[in-house]
């Protein structure tokens, strides 16, 4: 995120609940209604990735252990 992103998130914060529901409502209506599609490497890559959960090779992380670990790694935690 640039330094002036990061400067209207910071002021975006000091909104009510209210008004960050709808900036945010506001500022997802801007972006593509249909994102761009993936490459074959990508959907290779994912591919590959749902058969090795599928096999029972690698198991899948929960997305707050994993904020939590970025976070102790950060020292924000």
């Amino acid at each position: 995120m640039t330094s002036a992103a990061q400067d209207l998130l910071e002021q975006a914060k000091k909104l009510s609940h209210d008004e960050r529901q709808a900036l945010a409502e506001a500022l997802l209506d801007t972006l593509e209604e249909e994102p761009p599609p993936l490459s074959p490497e990508w959907n290779a890559e994912i591919s590959s990735r749902i058969a090795q959960l599928e096999r029972g090779e690698v198991q899948a992380v929960p997305w707050s252990e994993v904020q939590a670990q970025i976070r102790r790694t950060l020292g924000q935690g």
